[in-house]
């Protein structure tokens, strides 16, 4: 008589968890993938809007900003912003209903919608840390549902949300362990890869295997070249700098009459944001609204003039006055625009070294200035245009831009205004822990 082996209760345990981890991945990769949907229509029919009426701006730009700000305060509250902070003071925080107060379903919801109204608006804000945060929200979800509680839900539905909006899964990883963990933990090794590749399989099924900003063989020249990549690290983190510090000063409440205004009257402040942002896309000819994507493309694969010397500057001003009005939406690919139009800028001043190759060292500069998690800025960019020969240059830009950053602001802009959600919220800060350093069952293998 053959006796069929008993599957102990451990077993089906770790086969449960990894099937709700492969289920949540499918489900973030295909929300990245109606994001993307979404912001392309918003965006084409904004354009359409100006090419009929140019001066439309001053009117619906400003009334979209008040209205995202009416329905984020009174219908999805904690959908407010890039959405990547509220991720991060969640994983800090042991009180479930704090961090269900951050990442839930229906925030989830409000923030696509509120983040494709904005883009329709005409708002300078990016797809990829909202996408993080309706990953994580997701993840969080099931992780409720599954029978027993796994660590890393959280910290695994981040990092496949940047993998599948970006379609870079290797820069998905390396987010979740630098930005979000701030740490490598074994535990969640297993399940941060496993959501990852499940994401962006989805991602791969439903738009194609693509390389975000194309492929560029650009190449930087020793010499001038490496003089620019170090004056592009410079500004870079100085502007990087700027950008995650103006941030953070208003949201930690402006002082005098001025931050008693702003906390009396938040829809006419984002109202005015608006007209800021409008006002910044005339003077730029319309170039600086949404995510900055097709610029950034447009530089990447010309010759660094198909940007005017006043679309950085003005890209900066628009983000900034978008990030800073409350409204749901990102600032990676703003940053990466922005970064872009900065490579562009000092290539003009070194006529022998390619734009495309400083438009590169640009984006990881800003980047990293903003963020400071320069290993995620590097491997972004390499990984987005598939350009291994400038690693050694964006390596070399993001340590200055880091180091410029810290002259400007301590910490990068997710780290901070997390900091600022804890204390708002009258919630004990612990130290930064990932989810797997409190008790749970037995890690997968």
């Amino acid at each position: 008589m053959r006796f069929k082996p008993r599957i102990s209760r451990e077993t089906v345990h770790r086969r449960s968890q990894r099937l709700v981890f492969i289920i949540g991945g499918l489900t973030v990769g295909g929300a990245a993938v109606l994001i993307v949907l979404l912001a392309d229509v918003a965006q084409s029919l904004f354009r359409e809007l100006l090419a009929i009426w140019p001066y439309a701006p001053l009117l619906i730009t400003p009334l979209g900003f008040a209205l995202c700000s009416l329905l984020t305060r009174h219908v999805f509250e904690g959908a407010e912003g890039s959405g990547i902070p509220q991720v991060i003071a969640a994983r800090r925080s042991p009180d479930d209903a704090f961090r269900r107060s951050l990442v839930s379903l229906r925030i989830a919801f409000g923030k696509i919608v509120l983040l494709t109204l904005g883009l329709l608006c005409g708002a300078s804000s990016g797809r990829e840390g909202p996408t993080v945060q309706i990953g994580a929200s997701i993840m969080f979800a099931l992780g409720r549902l599954a029978p027993h509680r796994q660590p890393g839900f959280m910290l695994a539905g981040s990092a496949a949300g940047v993998a599948a909006a970006f379609n870079t899964p290797l820069a998905g990883i390396v987010f979740g362990i630098e930005e979000m963990s701030r740490s490598f933990e074994e535990r969640t090794s297993t399940v941060i890869i496993g959501t990852v590749i499940a994401a962006g399989l989805t991602s791969l099924a439903l738009l194609g295997n693509y390389d975000y900003f194309g492929t560029t063989p650009a190449t930087l020249p020793f010499g001038a070249g490496w003089v620019a990549t170090l004056l592009c690290g410079v500004l870079g983190g100085l502007l990087g700098g700027l950008f995650s510090r103006a941030l953070f000063v208003v949201a930690r409440g402006l002082p005098g009459a001025a931050g008693r205004l702003l906390t009396a009257y938040p829809l006419i402040f984002a109202a005015l944001c608006g007209l800021g942002v409008a006002l910044c896309g005339l003077l730029s000819g319309g170039s600086i609204f949404g995510t900055g994507y097709e610029q950034a493309r447009s530089i990447i694969h010309g010759d660094g003039t198909t940007a005017s010397w006043f679309f950085m500057p003005l890209k900066f001003v628009a983000s900034v006055l978008s990030a800073l009005s409350g409204i749901p939406g990102g600032i990676f690919s703003p940053s990466l625009s922005i970064g872009a139009g900065l490579g562009a800028d000092v290539a003009r001043l070194f006529t022998d070294v390619p734009a495309s190759a400083l438009a590169l060292v640009g984006m990881v500069a800003f980047l990293t200035g903003v963020v400071q998690a320069p290993i995620t800025a590097f491997v972004i960019v390499s990984e987005m245009t598939e350009n291994h020969a400038m690693i050694i240059p964006l390596m070399l830009s993001a340590l200055i831009a880091n180091a410029a950053s810290k002259l400007i602001t301590p910490h990068g802009v997710y780290q901070a205004l997390a900091d600022e959600i804890i204390r708002k919220r009258g919630k004990e800060t612990p130290p930064i822990l990932p989810e797997t350093a409190r008790p749970g069952p037995e890690p997968l293998r």
